[in-house]
């Protein structure tokens, strides 16, 4: 007759000990590695966090005066420098990152793994946070320190703020994966995501006042993410009367709301669909 012997205190322990780890705790681990990598990259940096800066800077000095709200031209285009500088750090990074990185061999690397696909993907939602996170610090202090402009002290603005920031980056950050998942290769991506990101800031009332633009620009823009970062944006830091100035002569925070997650859905969705760990060639 065979007997079983129970397993001790030890075999316990030691069974523990080899059990994989979670997808949270690979997806952080992920996520740290992800934002030292970039942060490594000092030419990568700077040009993240400056380029938003720069522009506030140029137009504060080129358009000061010239603006017709009665507010500075720092204050002015700020807000929209905000939304530009969340998808940037949203859609762009991600749909040039991943893409570079499935072709230089690094996701069929990992899938081959066992890393929970999901850990990749937090990992990846970490590093947008921190770059949005350093992308606001930068252009609010810059703006703040180097023009005086007052920054919200409502916490209902600052509310609006949060919800946009997460929605929108959200929206757009799963865009990014989507694309880079139908590019065939990093260099494409370049192009893919650059090209339509630029048409974009000047559809959106970012660089071009919305009550300028023609009407079927508007509509355009209003398909997309950006144009509604940059008005809910607009309502935290502009005067409530500026709302008159709106194509809608109000800031629509409701259809705003709904639009980005309508984005974060539709994005995900897209996402699952077209993401791919290998390149087309490597089947």
């Amino acid at each position: 007759m065979s007997t079983t012997t129970a397993p001790t205190g030890g075999d316990t322990a030691l069974h523990h000990d080899r059990r994989l780890p979670s997808a949270l705790r690979v997806g952080l681990s992920r996520g740290w590695l992800d934002i030292r990598e970039f942060f490594r990259e000092w030419e990568t940096v700077v040009f993240t966090f400056s380029l938003p800066i720069l522009i506030l800077v140029l137009f504060a000095a080129i358009f000061e005066g010239l603006v017709e709200a009665d507010m500075s031209a720092a204050a002015y285009y700020l807000p929209g420098l905000v939304a530009m500088g969340l998808m940037s750090v949203s859609f762009q990074t991600l749909g040039i990152g991943v893409a570079v990185e499935r072709g230089n061999g690094t996701l069929r690397w990992l899938r081959g793994t066992p890393m929970p696909p999901a850990a990749y993907f937090l990992g990846k939602t970490l590093l947008v946070l921190a770059l949005a996170a350093g992308q606001v610090v930068v252009l609010l202090g810059g703006a703040a320190l180097l023009y005086g402009v007052d920054l919200p002290t409502d916490a209902g603005a600052w509310f609006t703020f949060t919800w946009v920031l997460v929605l929108g980056t959200s929206g757009c950050a799963l865009l990014g994966l989507t694309v880079s998942g139908l590019v065939r290769s990093a260099r494409a991506a370049q192009a893919v995501v650059v090209v339509p990101f630029l048409a974009l800031q000047f559809f959106s009332g970012v660089f071009v006042p919305v009550v300028a633009l023609p009407t079927w620009v508007v509509e355009v823009a209003s398909l997309f993410p950006l144009k509604w970062m940059a008005q809910g944006m607009r309502s935290v830091f502009y005067p409530e009367s500026a709302a008159a100035l709106e194509p809608a002569g109000s800031w629509e925070l409701p259809l705003a709301a709904g639009v980005l997650g309508v984005w974060c859905v539709a994005g995900l969705v897209l996402c699952l669909l077209t993401f791919r760990w290998r390149t087309a060639r490597d089947g």
